[in-house]
């Protein structure tokens, strides 16, 4: 009941139920939680395209989540497998409730993503590294002209925005119609942009890159590739392999927030931005980065932090994502070649389950969210291995390849199941695909359970539902 009132006095459950239909479950949407326990400790030491978020996993993977809850799937000391790990979601919260658990993904950097929030880190020597690329870093910046080009920029740019968009009052007058923000903002970005050219001219700045034959090239300043560049050199310096891998995450994170474009492109990038631009997100005029130094100071403190808060509730639990196409992957030679004593485990015990988030067709190229870390990292890229991407579209082939895709990869995981498995897969199935997927993979969907998907990354805030079918051996 307390739940209930806090959603909004339940005005928001009711409105949703009225746009999905009275089957939708309530008590998945997990609306009580803030967005620090949403993105709790290693969730959140990377930024991923559809990943769930850790409660859910909890609700079906702990049989003491949920008071009203009837059954228990899965208990410690179990082994459960995700065949589309993505950035490691279940196989944290696994560890977390003393729960063995392997991943599969067919990209290797969402690999190294998963594998470095479950491992157990030196963090005294992870400190030390941070703090020697850092001082390294701020050396390196210091015989730059563009810090006193930036700082020169910022100050402009701070009285030109008091003058023109004072806050509050600028978003006052454009909700009562007094103005019209985008005429505005896009008259005055003009304006300021005879400024912007002359602070360039004074310390003779070169902004943009000369190729543009990579994503490095095309969607970074110079200023911020050459930072990148050196700061990765720092890293390759390294000897410990656990060390490289965690901060080449902090890099990459740095990097995704780096990229010249708006503040309200982030996600999806539309066109390089080099100069400064208004910005509706913040109701004045912006400017792109020409410095990575204060957010890779930023995240090299946050990772280091997230890693500790993990550490105090890691248990003693095996953990690893294999990098591999589930469709066809043995998991117990695979396993085997990078952990022995976890591959005799899982042959010994098999695996009790499955709980996973397959991709949804054509919604998202899942190598192509990650372009600059394997631009600059030279992962190998596995693009033909994804299964439904965007790239291929919605239609009705891609539709079918999906089907036979996610078909395959049940049929494969049946090898290394118990025999009374229980799955659980986490999908938006507007194509009602899913029916057909436990046909070919002769199971059967035993239950079906609608959640409202509350926190979303895209712009659109429509009223959204997903359902988490769980699937069981015919």
């Amino acid at each position: 009941m307390v739940r209930y009132y806090k959603s909004y006095i339940g005005k928001r459950e009711l409105e949703w139920k009225k746009e999905l239909g009275d089957d939708l479950n309530w008590a998945l949407s997990f609306d009580n939680l803030t967005e620090k326990e949403r993105t709790k400790h290693v969730h959140r030491l990377h930024p991923y395209k559809g990943k769930f978020i850790p409660q859910l996993v909890e609700y079906f993977l702990d049989s003491h989540t949920d008071e009203f809850k009837k059954e228990a799937f899965f208990e410690p000391g179990d082994i459960v497998f995700d065949p589309f790990c993505g950035s490691g979601t279940t196989l944290v919260q696994a560890n977390e409730l003393g729960i063995h658990a392997v991943g599969v993904d067919v990209s290797a950097f969402n690999a190294m993503i998963s594998n470095v929030k479950i491992k157990g880190h030196d963090l005294f020597n992870l400190h030390e590294e941070i703090r020697r690329i850092t001082i390294a870093l701020k050396e390196f910046v210091a015989g730059k002209k563009y810090v006193a080009f930036e700082a020169e920029l910022s100050e402009a740019l701070i009285h030109f925005n008091n003058q023109y968009f004072p806050s509050p009052e600028f978003k006052y007058r454009v909700r009562r119609g007094e103005v019209n923000e985008m005429q505005f903002g896009k008259e005055k970005e003009r304006e300021f942009q005879k400024n912007f050219e002359s602070i360039v001219a004074k310390y003779n700045i070169i902004i943009r890159q000369v190729g543009k034959s990579s994503f490095l090239d095309q969607w970074y300043i110079k200023p911020v590739r050459e930072e990148l560049e050196f700061v990765f050199e720092q890293i390759q310096e390294i000897r410990d392999n656990d060390l490289r891998e965690i901060l080449i995450i902090v890099l990459s994170r740095t990097m995704r927030s780096c990229r010249a474009t708006t503040h309200a492109d982030l996600a999806t990038l539309i066109d390089p931005v080099f100069s400064p631009y208004y910005c509706k997100k913040h109701g004045k005029i912006c400017k792109p980065l020409f410095s990575m130094l204060s957010w890779w100071d930023r995240y090299s403190k946050d990772t280091l932090q997230r890693l500790a808060e993990f550490h105090r509730l890691r248990t003693a639990t095996f953990q690893r994502c294999l990098v591999g196409d589930s469709r066809t992957i043995d998991i117990f030679q695979a396993l085997n070649q990078v952990d022995k004593p976890f591959a005799d485990f899982v042959l010994k015990h098999k695996i009790k389950g499955i709980f996973s988030s397959p991709p949804y067709v054509g919604l998202i190229d899942y190598h192509d969210q990650h372009a600059y870390a394997y631009d600059l990292f030279k992962f190998e890229r596995r693009d033909e291995l994804e299964i439904g991407p965007l790239s291929q579209g919605q239609g009705r082939e891609a539709r079918e390849s999906y089907v036979e895709g996610i078909a395959k990869v049940l049929r494969n995981s049946r090898n290394f199941l118990v025999d009374d498995f229980d799955i659980f897969l986490v999908a938006n199935d507007k194509y009602d695909l899913y029916p057909q997927i436990a046909q070919k993979a002769d199971m059967s969907i035993i239950n079906e359970f609608k959640r409202p998907v509350l926190h979303r990354t895209e712009k659109n805030k429509m009223p959204y539902s997903e359902k988490i079918f769980h699937l069981k051996g015919k």
